[in-house]
């Protein structure tokens, strides 16, 4: 039994395990080192007796958490206190965690998480804006779900599922579970979240506070320079819908002994499925592996059963590469000649898990020939005009070409009853945000290119719309900004 000290998110020693007192990922800090702010990822440094505080919010990459929700400051100092010990107390396990979770405000901070990311209703029907509609409500809502927690009669909901087009083809499996069980899975999550930062490695980028594809793209270019030019571009086989439960579980269950979190977690992996096929039919589907993709604890537990390999190919290898992760998709940078054997040996370890690679796929890169892609960007050695070679960063082609296929779907010739303005905006609105995530590396050319799309596009829809000829002439550049607002992707450095 934990003593006093230790009864806030209770642990226990796993059996054969002693407390590592390393520094490094997992490793135990001083309590007065800096502390991410474990919604936004913001660094705060947070003493004794400080106010906690949300840091600034981030999404880049789209990670946790909506923009304009700070944490609660209880919430923030449960967070960091879960933090912390788990930092100092590396082969310990949680156990009063389930009193957390059915803390009034932690129920009300996942509900308000919930309903701003949005989302579509489950297979009961109920969506966000029904709980929603006034604060009595709402509130109503929430007391009975907490009334359900506490006295432990709260049962998941079976998943339903809906198939999303993939631009390479074929369809991504999307579950989307009740909005009861998102606010549960949140949940959870707040609480679990804190305890597994703190061992993930600093290489894995996806769905993680404070990390986002950016930070991953830096790393690759560091280590292309660094002589790691062999590149083994690893694609995992369905990864979501194959991860193993017993496995997961174990992982899972090495950090958190609490019975009643674990069943929870044991309950949303076994719900069952409920398809809907294209003649309205309905069908229920028994789930023997995977997590869904949309659930909102489905990128933690990923994550979770894939930090061994993290750590595997970072920190045990021999030949030193370099492995950078965002959730599913991950890239290992080597040595030349190194490439083939360390990817047998991924085959091997994730064969080993239940998983695979998908062999189509994936293949070793030899960059100093030939480019490779991560998270839509592209890598290739150029050389610059002073004759010496650098990795060129840009946007992929697929991705300047998924914007330029938006683009024409918004202004394409059935459009033109629209409201100029509002098109505009429209267009803004997605031009904006793709500039945000590819504003990175060597954009400048991509982004003049994609600037001169869309005015061509918009100048072409205004002829449609009313008529004329001599687009040039009646829709310069100058007008389409300063008349209709047409945002600009940058192309200088700011």
């Amino acid at each position: 039994m934990a003593s006093k000290e230790d009864s806030t998110g209770g642990a226990t020693p796993s059996k054969g395990e002693a407390v590592r007192a390393t520094t490094g990922v997992g490793g135990a800090r001083s309590s007065d080192d800096p502390v991410p702010d474990l919604w936004f990822g913001e660094h705060t440094e947070e003493r004794r007796g400080a106010t906690c505080s949300a840091g600034e919010k981030r999404r880049e990459g789209r990670g946790d958490g909506p923009q304009g929700l700070t944490t609660p400051e209880k919430v923030r100092k449960l967070q960091i206190t879960l933090y912390r010990k788990a930092q100092s107390k590396p082969g310990y396990r949680f156990w009063s965690l389930y009193g957390e979770v059915q803390r009034a405000d932690v129920l009300a901070t996942a509900w308000q998480r919930v309903k701003a990311n949005g989302g579509a209703a489950g297979v009961d029907g109920v969506t966000i804006e029904t709980i929603a509609a006034d604060d009595q409500t709402q509130a109503a809502w929430l007391n009975a779900l907490r009334e359900e927690l506490h006295g432990k009669t709260y049962r998941p909901m079976p998943v339903r599922r809906v198939l999303i087009p993939k631009a390479s083809g074929g369809f991504r499996k999307l579950g989307i579970p009740t909005v009861k069980d998102r606010v549960v899975q949140m949940a959870v999550y707040l609480v679990l979240m804190p305890i597994f930062e703190a061992d993930f490695h600093p290489y894995s980028f996806g769905f993680r506070p404070g990390r986002g594809a950016h930070q991953a793209v830096d790393l690759i270019g560091k280590g292309l320079n660094r002589g790691k030019t062999e590149v083994v571009d690893a694609d995992l086989a369905q990864y979501f819908d194959t991860i193993p439960h017993r496995e997961l579980m174990r992982q899972v269950a090495r950090r958190v002994s609490d019975g009643a979190i674990l069943k929870l977690i044991k309950a949303w992996l076994r719900a069952p499925i409920l398809e809907e096929t294209e003649g309205g039919r309905r069908n229920m589907k028994t789930n023997a592996c995977g997590t869904p993709q949309g659930g909102v604890i489905s990128p933690l537990l990923a994550n979770i059963y894939l930090h061994p390999l993290d750590k595997a190919v970072n920190e045990r290898c021999a030949e030193r590469p370099l492995m950078v992760r965002y959730a599913d998709d991950l890239v290992i940078l080597c040595r030349p000649g190194q490439g083939q054997d360390i990817k047998e040996r991924l085959a091997r370890w994730l064969q080993a898990r239940g998983l695979a690679l998908n062999e189509g796929k994936t293949r070793v890169v030899q960059s100093l020939q030939e480019g490779f892609g991560f998270l839509g960007f592209s890598f290739r050695w150029q050389k610059s005009q002073k004759g010496t070679f650098y990795v060129n960063t840009h946007p992929s082609a697929a991705a300047e070409q998924a914007l330029r296929d938006r683009l024409c779907e918004l202004t394409r010739p059935g459009t033109t009853w629209r409201d100029p303005h509002s098109l505009v905006r429209e267009i803004n609105q997605t031009t904006r945000g793709w500039g945000q995530y590819f504003g990175v590396g060597h954009y400048k050319r991509s982004f003049r290119q994609m600037n001169h799309f869309i005015t061509e596009r918009l100048r072409r829809w205004l002829r449609r719309k009313h008529g004329t000829s001599g687009r040039y002439a009646r829709w310069p550049d100058s007008v389409l900004v300063e008349r209709y607002g047409l945002y600009e992707l940058r192309t200088a450095r700011v």
